[in-house]
């Protein structure tokens, strides 16, 4: 096992590695960066320099924190990860981690993504688990009946940058109440939600001052 310093920065998180900061992004499924390889962990990857046309230099840009890359599903599935974002630090490692104290989620997944099952209202929605997002998303009518929140300015490979207004909606995830701060996906992203069967996307939110394990080679979300 080894321990990385987790940094919460402007809504995002980010891993440092080797004083270089890296976004920790579940929901994407295809890691990339400034570099032609990366050491995570004791392993090493090969990167490509961009994603759907999404480089390093461009995504510091939208989020505003100077960063070398993202790391997602496809280098973070190979692990057990233990997220301690109060404490400022992530433990990964290939062995098998735990988290006792934590409430199990199942996960799902679509092409490596991790989908959780979110309650909202008294129904079952399936979202994507996704830490590269700064707010939540819930692709349902009622999400304007529930208090507004403002509107945030986020992106997307491939899409870039576009707005939506947010709402505060009470989810909950395997019993574990909050509060998520969710807008609504425009046109063909929305659109995309809908091919995985999916109703939605739980952003990083739910990893603020709480540990949490994180287990993707057994299907599980520790909250």
């Amino acid at each position: 096992m080894i321990t990385l310093p987790l940094i919460f920065n402007h809504g995002h998180l980010f891993v440092k590695l080797e004083g270089n900061l890296w976004l920790y992004d579940t929901g994407a499924p295809t890691s990339f960066g400034a570099t032609d390889s990366l050491s995570f962990a004791g392993e090493q990857f090969g990167l490509s320099s961009s994603y759907f046309g999404l480089t390093a230099a461009r995504l510091s840009q939208y989020v505003e924190v100077e960063c070398s890359g993202l790391l997602g599903a496809d280098v973070l599935s190979r692990f057990d990860h233990i997220l301690d974002t109060a404490g400022g630090k992530l433990n990964v490692s290939t062995a098998e981690l735990s988290h006792f104290d934590g409430r199990s989620v199942r996960l799902d997944e679509f092409m490596g993504i991790p989908i959780v099952t979110a309650r909202v209202g008294g129904s079952d929605y399936r979202m994507f688990f996704d830490t590269g997002a700064q707010i939540s998303y819930f692709q349902d009518d009622s999400l304007t009946m529930f208090p507004s929140a403002g509107s945030v300015t986020d992106f997307y490979p491939g899409v870039g940058q576009f707005q939506t207004d947010t709402h505060e909606v009470p989810v909950s995830l395997g019993g574990v109440a909050f509060v998520l701060r969710c807008g609504s996906l425009p046109g063909l992203l929305g659109a995309t939600l809908m091919m995985a069967g999916t109703e939605g996307v739980v952003g990083n939110q739910v990893l603020n001052d709480r540990i949490a394990g994180f287990f993707p080679r057994r299907n599980l979300l520790c909250l």
